[in-house]
């Protein structure tokens, strides 16, 4: 099915319409397409050269878009919580001797890397002095770094004996972001320099270890991006040399490796390789590896799969997690998806990680994380629940201290997902591709800077709103998504309702002359639906547009000490204050073990949306926040506790009896709730 849909990729893919309608008052064509167009290119930003394969769309300069609404308090949130303040407690983070500034220090891998992607883009979106002052130290420093030869940073080896590329591919990532902000042009020298060295690495020396080997698709990037900038052709054959030294991830039964992280990061690198190999097998394989995953693994809500550090055969009950890195990564991987193949499925499940499981994996406050968030998980405590989960130790605590890799890689999904928001496309016009409310600053037709205004509560309601402002009328293209979940979406321009038959997983394609102040309403209209989970005991989710719901546990909060409950692998400074930044512990304090009472031909008589207040801090998730909740009707099973591992056992065997009451429960979006019960046992009443 993949296949057939991506075979427009060498073909102009307007045909895909399925209805079009002149607007005579506001001459206005309304057109619903499969794809944007490709046998355009952008003339304003940064698309791909030849031989590269064209891209759907193209990514704007980080600071093109500015928050706001719920997606400016998440930011806001993250700058004062944990990524915004961990250079006071990582130890990694500790500038005395810190091998990222000095040559010979310690703390040379990927922690430094990692925390300096999402906060040097913060700095950068909210202009914030302070916090530039900060990323540019180590942006400096790491400049500076490079060696006559091309080679940059700290010299870590693996236990090969090889230079360790890993580290770097991650720092790639923050200076393309600088450089978009910028304009330095000391980051193209210096990336030009580095892959040069990279072409003097023999294979047997390059890419040799696990996780370099597993995330080459990053170098590989990289090159491209480099390359779509100067056009130096070397680029192409090191992007060739990277794809063969990188873990293959065309394989049609099997992964290299099943590691949660690898897998959510890895997936595209096939995919990023099409765009110089033009084989539309490789484009294929990063579908079949998303696909693969979730069918052995991700029969379970929240866009994820269960892989609590790895996947491993026989764990695959809605219990099982994923680390905090792991859904950052998938919704990075979406947006470069989304932006290769145009494909409407990758921003569905970016917005499904996002609502529903990544919003859920920090405190309310984003100053603490725990490790693993599970679709099912009743408890948030200090223990080790080895071998229920892969790894030995407190993996679902809320804490600071803790969670090594996530507590540094987490900060760089919501400004990426920012930046996601809004993209540019090959005819010179603008897609609104996630929606959440921001304000995009764009060149757009003839070259004429507009601003587009977007505001809306999405996804917790249906209307998202739109406003144009320019200096002068333009003619140009808005694409706008319609999710694979809406069977009845509509638009309104200047208040009056267009006429057009919308489909799932299209674009509705606005093109006209645009003015100043020009409105358009888009209402993506939402509907119950269910989900069943055959080979997890036919277990049940609800659903609500783009919203998954979870049954509303009362959870209470026990502050307990970072240091003494952090995983072995932890380090903080020695003056990192645990009194300021505690960790926490969540137990439920209301019973959690219901089956659902559904009728799943009558859903509106089993179920109620209740709509409440909109958060007066503008955020949402929560449970005492939540503006959205669900009624519905459920019994206890008494047989369903928690097992010998201190986990929420395995959902209890289809088909489940109990001859408990029938009760009345609240479900609130899976996002809300820290402690979550979102695949329901399901009785047959």
């Amino acid at each position: 099915m993949h296949l057939k849909k991506l075979l427009f990729f060498a073909i102009i893919t307007t045909i895909g319409y399925l209805s079009a309608c002149k607007d005579s008052r506001n001459d206005a064509s309304v057109t619903v397409v499969d794809y944007p167009v490709l046998n355009k290119q952008n003339d304003f930003y940064l698309s791909n050269r030849a031989p590269l394969q064209p891209a759907h769309f193209i990514k704007l300069p980080l600071g093109n878009i500015q928050p706001k609404g719920w997606i400016l308090k998440l930011l806001e949130l993250q700058k004062d919580g944990l990524c915004g303040h961990l250079g006071e407690i990582s130890a990694w983070l500790e500038k005395d001797n810190n091998a990222w500034l000095s040559e010979g220090g310690d703390h040379g891998w990927e922690e430094v890397p990692y925390w300096l992607r999402g906060y040097a883009d913060m700095a950068f979106i909210f202009d914030d002095a302070e916090m530039k002052q900060e990323a540019m130290i180590w942006i400096e420093a790491i400049i500076n770094s490079q060696k006559e030869n091309g080679w940059f940073g700290p010299e870590v080896r693996s236990e090969n004996g090889n230079l360790d590329y890993w580290s770097n591919m991650i720092v790639l990532f923050t200076l393309q972001n600088y450089y978009e902000y910028s304009g330095d042009q000391r980051v193209i020298d210096f990336m030009t320099k580095y892959f040069r060295y990279e072409m003097t690495v023999p294979d047997e020396e390059f890419l040799s270890s696990y996780w370099e080997n597993s995330r080459g698709g990053d170098n590989l990037y990289s090159v491209y991006w480099l390359y779509n900038i100067t056009g130096d052709s070397f680029l192409l054959n090191l992007a060739e040399k990277i794809h063969r030294n990188t873990a293959n991830w065309t394989r049609k039964s099997t992964l290299p490796n099943w590691h949660n992280v690898n897998i959510a990061q890895c997936f595209r690198e096939p995919a990023t390789w099409f765009l110089q190999s033009g084989d539309s097998a490789h484009l294929e394989a990063s579908y079949h590896v998303h696909d693969l995953i979730r069918r052995t693994f991700g029969q379970v809500p929240g866009g994820m799969f269960g892989s609590d550090e790895n996947s491993r055969m026989g764990y695959i009950d809605p219990r099982q997690g994923t680390e905090t890195c792991g859904f950052a990564e998938q919704m990075t991987s979406d947006g470069i998806m989304m932006r290769i193949t145009g494909d409407p499925l990758w921003a569905d499940n970016c917005e499904d990680v996002l609502f529903n499981s990544f919003a859920a994996a920090f405190t309310p406050d984003m100053k603490a994380l725990r490790y693993l968030t599970c679709p099912n998980g009743v408890t948030a405590d200090a223990e080790n629940h080895h071998p229920g989960i892969d790894n030995r130790g407190p993996f679902l605590t809320m804490n600071p201290f803790s969670s090594r890799c996530c507590q540094h890689n987490h900060g760089h999904a919501l400004p990426y997902y920012l930046q996601n928001l809004v993209m540019a496309s090959n005819d010179n016009g603008l897609a609104a591709v996630l929606y959440n409310s921001c304000v995009t600053k764009a060149k757009v037709g003839n070259g004429t800077e507009v601003t587009l205004t977007e505001e809306t509560k999405y996804p917790f309601e249906e209307n998202i709103y739109f406003t144009l402002n320019t200096t002068e009328n333009v003619q140009f293209p808005l694409y706008l998504r319609v999710p694979a979940w809406c069977n009845k979406a509509s638009v309104t321009l200047n208040g009056k309702r267009l006429p057009l038959e919308a489909q799932p997983s299209a674009y509705l394609k606005l093109d006209r002359e645009w003015a100043d102040g020009d409105q358009i309403t888009l209402t993506l209209s939402m509907d119950l639906t269910y989900r069943s989970w055959q080979v997890n005991q036919n277990s049940v989710s609800v659903d609500y547009g783009p919203l998954t719901f979870s049954l509303r546990i009362e959870e209470e909060y026990n502050k307990i000490s970072s240091t003494e409950s952090a995983i072995g692998d932890s380090k903080w400074q020695a003056d990192a204050d645990p009194e300021k930044w505690p960790a926490y512990t969540i137990d439920p304090k209301s019973p959690w073990n219901y089956g659902l009472v559904l009728d799943k031909n009558n859903l509106a008589g089993s179920l109620k949306i209740e709509r409440k207040e909109w958060p007066a801090d503008d955020y949402p998730f929560s449970p005492e926040n939540t503006p959205i909740e669900m009624q519905a009707k459920g019994r206890q099973i008494p047989s369903w506790g928690i097992d010998r591992y201190g986990l929420v056992d395995v959902l209890p065997r289809y088909p489940v009896k109990t001859s408990e009451p029938v009760e009345d429960i609240t479900l609130i979006p899976m996002g809300a709730a820290r402690l979550r019960i979102s695949a329901f046992p399901f009785l047959r009443e």
